[in-house]
């Protein structure tokens, strides 16, 4: 690299840093509070604020479709077997809904993790896939359950004109959903853009799996019979399990034990339900059963759990 290229590269890499320092400022303005909420102007816009380090325990929760920017920060988030550093300007995508841990590990009162993301509309991107890829998806091998790409300056770009608009009404209802039909275009021609793309390709194999995720969500509570699911988006038992893997980072049983157990756990905190009655709901059978998935899942046992949160949201 000569040194007219090099200082091509400074110069960029600059442009990127100042313009995810606009961003952070951007999402701070907009986010005062520690927690996640979503913006109500701009249908699909969210922010994370937290000026805390997790210590010990991750946070067990859901990622809808999603691409997100970490403007400040950093957090480690776990899929299943796969982990991924979400920070310094990096692009995360997740195209299917996952259950997922996450600890804040780069955060402080001073210098908060502050995040931004935008939910993958499916209509939408399915009305861009055509103009993106006018000669069809390109064929893919290898799939994850989530991506990381570098951060790019034009995305985080458009992505800071979308949370401008919140500051002005008018901009909010007329220019936000060309520019989240820009984000979504950007995103398609991205590196992984054509992971986004197979979710909404009729009868791609990522399709099939969606449309079993979307079951799994809906009736978590009820046995789980493989054959009966993979017939549902016709494929073979063996195709199915496998690619369900591919694109989940987990097997089917994995997904919907980890479905019950959050569900579990969120009935006990906010209904103040107790451990045999929640276990219930979400379809367990065994009461033992249900505390050794808990504790593996959590951490320690329900009673300790609950305990413990308590005491934390008295504190």
């Amino acid at each position: 690299m000569n040194k007219l290229e090099i200082h091509s590269t400074e110069q960029s890499q600059k442009a990127l840093e100042a313009e995810t320092a606009r961003l952070a400022d951007l999402i701070s303005i907009n986010a005062t509070k520690d927690g996640s909420y979503g913006a109500e102007q701009i249908s699909g816009l969210y922010f994370n604020r937290f000026s805390q380090m997790e210590k010990a325990d991750y946070t067990h929760t859901m990622y809808w479709p999603t691409v997100g920017i970490a403007a400040q920060g950093k957090k480690v988030i776990q899929v299943g077997d796969e982990h991924f550093e979400y920070g310094g300007s990096t692009i995360f995508v997740a195209p299917v809904a996952l259950p997922v841990m996450m600890k804040t590990i780069v955060a402080s009162p001073t210098e908060p993790f502050l995040g931004v993301g935008i939910y993958l509309d499916p209509q939408r991107i399915a009305e861009l896939v055509p103009k993106v890829y006018p000669q069809g998806l390109p064929k893919v091998t290898e799939r994850s359950a989530g991506y990381m790409i570098p951060g790019d300056l034009a995305f985080i770009h458009a992505v800071a004109r979308l949370v401008e608009c919140l500051a002005h009404p008018n901009d909010s209802e007329l220019l936000a959903p060309l520019i989240v039909d820009e984000i979504f275009i950007r995103l398609l021609r991205s590196p992984i853009g054509v992971f986004v793309a197979e979710t909404v390709f009729v009868e791609s194999n990522v399709q099939r799996v969606a449309k079993a995720i979307r079951w799994l969500q809906e009736h978590f509570a009820q046995p789980l019979k493989i054959p009966e699911l993979a017939d549902m988006v016709h494929l073979s038992q063996s195709s199915f399990r496998e690619h369900f893997k591919a694109i989940t980072s987990m097997s089917p049983l994995q997904y919907q034990k980890a479905l019950r157990l959050q569900e579990a756990r969120r009935l006990m905190l906010s209904g103040r339900m107790d451990a045999i009655t929640a276990c219930r709901m979400v379809g367990y059978i065994s009461d033992s059963q249900f505390s050794r998935d808990y504790s593996r899942f959590f951490g320690s046992p329900p009673s300790r759990d609950m305990n413990r949160w308590r005491q934390q949201m008295n504190s």
